[in-house]
This record gives C-alpha cells, structure tokens and sequence, in this order.
C-alpha cells in the first residue's frame, strides 16, 4: 500500500532576485521559438538543459543553488539576460503588430481555438503529431501577429506515448507522467484562492476539471485536467490520462469534456469569444453547449438559437478517410445526451439528425464531422487538394448541389518558420532577407531576395546541418541498441554510421500503411545499388511512430529495421526511435530531400515537407497533400503525375519505379554535378528558387491571416449582428428558415423561352426566360441562375458558371417570369444549360448551407 497524503504543497525554484524574472521567461512559452531566450536556457543549464527535456522551468528546480549564484555575478550572463527580458518586454507590449495595423484595433473580436492536441514544445507532452503541431505553430502565429485569441484543449497526465524497440525491432510503447508541477503551467484560481473548476454531465454523475493556463507570447492556451479529488471515480480521474487512448467510450468523455468542458471553462475565465474555432470534429460538442447557453440565457427556440451560434462557428476537417471520421453509436448518444435532448427543447429523432446523413435511419451513427459541417458558418479543408476530396467525401450532406460548390473551401496549412528553421538559417536570413522575413514572412518581396544568398554561405550552412544531424543520429541509434542490450561491437558499430558529405534523404511521419514507407524499399537489390554507388552514395534517415493499436503501421517499423541490419544498408540506413520534435527538428534542418510516399489523395496536408522546405530542403513525393499545389519543376521532384489507380499493388510497382528513376536519373547526379570550386551550383540554383516561391506561402502567418480574413472577421461581425437587440435578426433569420423550409417543395423552375441554339458561333449572345413557381414565396427570398456549362460524356454539366436572372413580371400569384441579361457562348464545344432556385437573405454566410436547391 502507498500512503496518499494529507496535505500537499508545491515546491519552487529558489532563485536569487537577480535572476527571480528567468521564472517569468520559463513560463512563456516564447521561449520555444525565440534563439536567443533558447541560449539563455542552455547557457545557464550546460548539460542539464538535455537532461531535462529542454524545459527552463524543470531546469530552474534543477540546477543547483551554487550555479544560480554563480550566474548572478557572471556580468556576461547578466548582461544576456538583460537583453532577452528587454526584448520579451518589447514583444508582449507590442501595440503595432499586423493585426492593429490591417485592421486599425489592438483589441479585437477573440477567437477560440479548440484542439484536441496541441504541439508547441517536446517537454509539453500533450500531442501525437502533425494535427497537434500544427495547432502549436497556428497558435504561435496568432501570438506574433497580435490576434485576440485563446487556444483550448486538455491536459494529458501521460500524453502520447514514448516510444522504444525490442530485439526483433517491434514497437514497444512506454508512457511516462507528466509533472504538471515542472511544467510551465499555471493553475488557474478561483476568486477564494481554490482551483478554478467546471463540471460537465456525464450519466448518473458530473465529472470535473481544473484549467490550467499555458502562456504562449501574448495569447493563452487553457488546458482541462480530470485528476482532480472532486471525482470520486477513478476512471474519471483518469479520463485526461492518455492522448487518442482508451476505447469509444473513453473518447466520447474525453470529447464532451473538451467541446463542452472547454466552452464552460472559458466562461468561468470570464471570456466571452465572438468565434469558436473547431479544429477537427473532437471538439464539435461545443456548438451544441453554444446553443444550449443561448437558449438559457435569452430564451431562445432552437433554431433561433442555432442560427445564432452558426455564424460564429467555423470547422477545419483534417481527415480525408471515412473511418478518421468519430462517429458514436445512437446508444451511447442516448445514455450521455438524453436530458440535452430536452435542455434543447428537441426530440430523440431531431438531436440524432444533427449527426446523421440519413435522419430516418435508425442504426446511423452520429457523426462529429457531420455536426460540425451542419453547425458551422465556415467549413474548410487543409489544402486545395483536400478541399476537393472533402467535397466529395461530404456532398451526400447536400445532395443537391454540384461537388464543386458544396459549402467546404480550403486553406492550406503551414508552418511556424521560427519555430522550425535552423539558427544557421535564420543568421543568413537576417543577413539577406532583412528582419522582415520573421515579421512577415508572407510577403513574397521578402523571399525574392533568396536569389541574393552567396552559394557558398548557403551550401556551407546547410553542411553544418547535415553534419549535426547525422551526430545526433549516431547517438540515437547507440542509445537504442544498448537499450536492447547489444554487444560492445555494434555499439561501436552504430557510431559509425551515416557519412556527413553524403546525399541524405530523410523520411518522418506516423507510420500508417497508407503512408507507405516501404515504397521506398521495394526493389532493395536496386536500391542497394543507388545507396552504394561509390562515386554518388545515398543514405536514408527513417523515424516515426505508429499508432499503438495499428499492428500493420508496426509491422512497416520492423520491416525498415530489419532492412537496416543488413550489412548492404547498415551504414546508409537509419530507423531512429522516439520520434519528436527534437529529432523532428534535426531532420528537417538537415536532410537534403524530404521524402513524401502517401498513396494519393489520402494526404490532406503533410507539414513536415514544408518545414523542410523553409530549410532550404528539396522535396520528393507524390503529388498529394500541399505538393500537389506547391510543386513546379524547378522547385524539386513529383513521384508520378497525380494519377489515380483502382489496383494497388499495380500502383506501387508503377510507383516505386517512378522513384527509383528520379533518384537514378536526376536527384543523385544533380547532388554530386560540382563546380570547380566544389559547390552543387545547380543544386543550390534549385533551393534558392524553393524558398523564393514557397517561403511565403507554406506558413503559418499566412494561413492565419487567411483564417483571419476570410473567416474570423466575418464570423465575428455576423455573430454580433445576429445576436444585438435581443437576438432580432437571430430571431428573424430562423423564422425566415423556418417559412422557406416549408414552402420549399412548392418551388418549381420551367424553361419557357430561348432562342434556337443547336449550333451558335463563339461570340454569339443569347438570352434565357424561365418561369419560376414560388408558392408564397417572395423573390425577395431567392435567387435565381442560369447554370450554364460545357456537357461531358455522362451528360453531366462541368466547369459551370452561374450567372443571376432578375424578375420581369408575374403572369400569376406566386408565378414569375426571370430573365438572363445577355449571355455569351465564349468556346466551342458541347454546351448546356438549367435554370435553378436558391434562398436568399442578408443574414445567411452561404445560399448553398441549407442544401435547398430547386432545377429546372
């Protein structure tokens, strides 16, 4: 038995008050993407600052009384210290970010930001990958351009797992407890002193959470934790133990937890966010409790409610696979929601349909993404190729619309440049780019200036890179083989592995098997033979984790170290374990290509090629995710063409020999074609262009100004029209909805009168009249269009504009005549047209949201 204790304190760092603002420093998380407060860290800590997972604050408890007095009078030292404080100053107080000079406010309307994982530092275990990292840089960058935002999710005792390999190179997983009491965390307080505490039902008892507050530059990230005493359940206790853990039951908890736990824990915290941004469908609960708290609050209906809480909600969906998609048995949904059916003044049947494809379906399942689709203003993809395929994926919500207008955009993700490229880069950055580069990095005017870095800094700092990085591999893999407890021979073995002159590639992603890191590995007796060219070598640099549940990921683990065991591979492939944002960091900063292998379209994003690129790294991967839209010949290679294949097997094969005859036939020989002066000028030709047209577009203080503009701002203006006056316009707004819903049926379209058109030169103008049934509809609450395109195979209008008619008469009650003005046949080919009817108010943020369309 272990004792619990009767009383609990926590014990501080012991800092000397000259030093006693470094705890001040240790707590924002600034420090995680500024060098210079970084350095500080290390040059107070030596080796600690390793030894204690790169956190200032466990460092600070740390180091010994001795040191810190030592630091105190080191006039060096202090004068570093001066110089980062007085620049954290200058940051936090800063009036004249973009956000006060674009749009003239230093406050402005709040957003919320809800995630599931966010990755801003590897000591903050609370991610598992890509989704979650890029969460920590949007977060980043809304702090740098100075946006009104706060970020929520939860607190993971145990976060997402470490991972290490036994003997037979099998994944093995290892979790280890996060001490929130060295972490730079920050409970948040009631007004007596207590932690700052909500509950949220679950059935037959209330679960708890305290919030916790993580200082990220000028915006917070508030964070749920469940092992709190007033659980008396130890599976509630539990419930924030483990990231992406558990069973079905355990994620819908854990998903009420952070959608309607976090939406009242900003409301404890006293912020009222105009917007609320779902990122992914974890969170999708919280536009349910948006609702309920309007209800209650003003007494709304409903819909009155809804059409209220829409227009401040906006939805990023990352998944382009159905079965990413959280989707929970009506069962479940009974036991955790049936009082909210009532608190919402809704029957079973309508509560399930905000979930449902099909609400007469009794066995559906309720579905997050299709709630959030359903709830939102603003949906969106992750890059453009991912907006079509979420599309296509969800045009069964609205049936009556064409693929390419179904209410799902995209914006394309990004990267926090300052968080991930070198500090070598950013010196010769500063030195060519000017300082604008970090400010604004998405001016294009800035990257132009790429074309002005001298071949030989660039080509020398880049060496550096790969240098570091392939140290740092060798003292990773001998870590892992004497973890496995090998011999004194391979332990000396793995020291000698990888050659920093050479060609180095560099593969790291989670390890699912539509990733396909094999591909790769194919046709090995032909890949030996590229990798042991004596005059041209490659090496490989493989890392990533699978999930701990996908035995087929871990088998493409085992299959990759065992490859690397032979002695034809051993000294030019790696497989490095414990995949994070160290090693993440190390890659990116020094490979010379970033391998990408996904089959496509199955990528929706993949952010680690652009961290790469803003390394000055080229990239090699198939047309998927953002190198569909970010890839030009001169920039770097496309594994195919972007086809598409029915038979997979067939697909690798045609695949992997496309790979192979890049490697072979371009990237190598462009490696190794050296100058006199022994520089890869084409090489360096090609990066330079890279960062010139890529810098300003894959980050993330582009994509949030894109949020921003598109999305946060409207949001934010149409949620406060709606809901001023005592929610008016809300209330009118659903009423209209209500009346246009039912009369909708009665809409009719008939094609009355046009002219002869079998054959017509281009150029030549036509008009279109149609007679539109409206019932007890009024033109006022429509639009109608000519729907006017070229004709396909199937007989199917593509590549369609929609051009308005406008209303000349009405031959009878609640019959009207509309009319085109002139439109012009502007190519030659098959065409075709329809006349169609869509609703039309002020207040709506899309016709196409309702999915009410009516064709001729």
């Amino acid at each position: 038995m272990k004792p619990t204790p009767v009383h609990t304190f926590t014990s501080i760092p012991s800092l000397p008050p000259a030093l006693e603002r470094l705890r001040e420093l240790a707590y924002n998380l600034r420090w995680a993407w500024d060098e210079d407060t970084l350095e500080l860290f290390r040059r107070l800590g030596g080796p600690l600052w390793a030894a204690t997972g790169h956190n200032p604050v466990l460092l600070l408890g740390t180091v010994s009384q001795e040191m810190l007095g030592i630091a105190a009078t080191d006039e060096g030292f202090m004068a570093h210290m001066e110089r980062v404080l007085e620049d954290f100053d200058a940051y936090l107080s800063e009036a004249n970010h973009w956000f006060h000079r674009k749009h003239g406010a230093v406050d402005g309307p709040m957003v919320a930001y809800f995630s599931a994982e966010f990755g801003l530092t590897e000591c903050l275990s609370i991610f598992a990958g890509g989704l979650g990292v890029l969460a920590g840089d949007h977060l980043k960058s809304a702090s740098d351009l100075g946006l009104p935002f706060v970020g929520v999710g939860l607190l993971y005792q145990q976060g997402y797992f470490r991972q290490y390999l036994n003997k037979a190179g099998w994944q093995q997983e290892a979790y280890e407890e996060n001490d929130f009491s060295n972490l730079p965390l920050t409970l948040e307080r009631a007004e007596d002193g207590r932690p700052l505490m909500i509950s949220v039902a679950f059935p037959n008892r209330s679960v708890f959470a305290q919030v916790w507050r993580v200082h990220v530059g000028r915006v917070a990230l508030y964070l749920l934790d469940t092992n709190v005493i007033a659980n008396t359940r130890p599976e509630d206790r539990d419930l924030t133990d483990y990231l992406y853990g558990g069973d079905l039951e355990i994620r819908m908890q854990q998903e009420l937890m952070l959608g309607i736990g976090g939406y009242r824990a900003l409301k404890a915290l006293g912020l009222a966010p105009t917007v609320y941004h779902m990122n992914e469908g974890h969170s999708s609960f919280l536009s349910l409790e948006r609702i309920r708290q309007l209800i209650e609050v003003h007494g709304l209906a409903f819909h009155e409610a809804r059409e209220a809480a829409s227009g401040g909600l906006v939805f990023t969906t990352h998944t382009p696979v159905e079965a990413g998609h959280d989707r929970f048995p009506p069962d479940m949904m009974d036991r955790y929601f049936s009082d909210y059916y009532n608190h919402l003044g809704l029957s079973r049947r309508d509560f399930l349909a905000l979930g449902r494809q099909n609400p007469d379906d009794e066995g559906e399942r309720f579905c997050m993404t299709t709630l959030a689709l359903g709830m939102a203003a603003h949906s969106n993809g992750v890059s453009r190729l991912h907006g079509v395929v979420s599309r296509q994926m969800w045009q069964r919500r609205w049936p009556s619309l064409p693929e390419e207008e179904v209410p799902i955009t995209h914006v394309t993700n990004g990267v926090h440049y300052t968080s991930w490229v070198s500090l070598e880069m950013k010196q010769l950055y500063d030195r060519y780019l000017g300082p604008r580069w970090r400010e604004d990095p998405a001016d294009p005017k800035v990257w132009e200036r790429s074309e002005a870095i001298a071949p030989e800094e660039l080509w020398r700092t880049h060496m550096r890179r790969r240098e570091r990085l392939v140290s740092m591999a060798r003292n990773r893999l001998q870590d892992q083989v004497k973890r496995i407890g090998a011999s004194r021979t391979e332990i000396e073995a793995a020291q000698e592995v990888l050659d920093p002159r050479v060609l180095t590639i560099g593969f790291a992603r989670r390890f699912a098997t539509y990733k396909r890191a094999m591909l790769l590995l194919k046709d090995p007796d032909r890949l030996a033979r590229i990798m042991n060219n004596p005059d041209r070598p490659v090496q490989f640099i493989f890392a990533g984790k699978a999930h701990p549940k996908d035995n087929p990921g871990k088998e493409l683990i085992q299959q990759i170290v065992a490859f690397s065991r032979e002695e034809r591979f051993r000294r030019h492939l790696v497989f490095l374990a414990d995949y994070d944002m160290s090693i993440a960091r190390y890659m990116v900063q020094g490979v010379d290509v970033w391998l990408n292998t996904p089959q496509r379209p199955r990528e929706a994003s993949g952010t680690s090629g652009m961290k790469a690129a803003a390394n000055g790294v080229l990239n090699l991967s198939v047309l998927d995710g953002w190198w569909d839209e970010a890839y030009q010949p001169n920039l770097g290679w496309a594994i195919g063409q972007g086809e598409m294949y029915d038979d997979e097997a067939y697909r690798d094969q045609v695949e992997a020999e496309s790979l192979y005859n890049l490697l072979e036939r371009e990237v190598v020989p462009l490696f190794y074609d050296r100058s006199v002066d022994g520089l890869p000028r084409r090489w360096i030709s090609r990066v330079k262009k890279s960062l010139a047209i890529l810098g300003p577009v894959f980050n993330t203080h582009r994509m949030v100004q894109e949020y921003t503009e598109r999305f946060y701002l409207p949001a934010s203006q149409r949620y406060l029209a709606l809901t001023t006056k005592k929610m008016a316009r809300a209330k009118t707004l659903a009423q209209w909805h209500q009346r246009v819903r039912e009369h909708w049926p009665k809409v009719r379209v008939d094609v009355v009168d046009r002219e002869a058109l079998d054959a017509m030169p281009v150029g030549h103008s036509f008009n279109v009249q149609a007679l539109v049934h409206l019932g007890t509809l009024k033109p006022d609450d429509v639009v109608v269009e000519l729907y006017l395109g070229r004709i396909n195979a199937a007989n199917e209008i593509v590549d369609a504009r929609a051009l308005p008619m406008t209303t000349q008469r009405a031959p009878s009650a609640g019959t009207y005549l509309y009319e085109t003005n002139t439109v012009t046949c502007k190519q030659s080919g098959l065409h075709g047209f329809t006349v169609r009817v869509l609703p039309n108010h002020p207040d709506q943020t899309s016709p196409y949201l309702a999915g009410l369309v009516s064709w001729a």
